[in-house]
């Protein structure tokens, strides 16, 4: 199993939108609103670290009104 947690920067005024494409992401577990330099965080769980990279590279990092991620792998 890898897992990661990704902190999320959305377009201003988009981050309840960003979130709940975020939850509808299958391999996205969980996902949170927060304050401080981060819009949102989500913990991603997949089978293979390929998985991983593949769901945030394409899935996540994709969706229209993200702004930037910061991923940190479990070790």
């Amino acid at each position: 199993m890898a897992t990661a947690f990704v902190l999320i920067n959305a377009d201003i005024g988009a981050e309840s939108e960003v979130l709940k494409e975020l939850k509808e992401i299958q391999e996205v577990k969980e996902a949170h609103m927060v304050y401080g330099v981060y819009d949102i965080i989500a913990r991603v769980e997949t089978e293979t670290m390929q998985e991983l990279k593949d769901v945030i590279s394409w899935k996540i990092r994709r969706l229209d009104k993200v702004r930037s991620t910061l991923t940190m792998i479990v070790v």
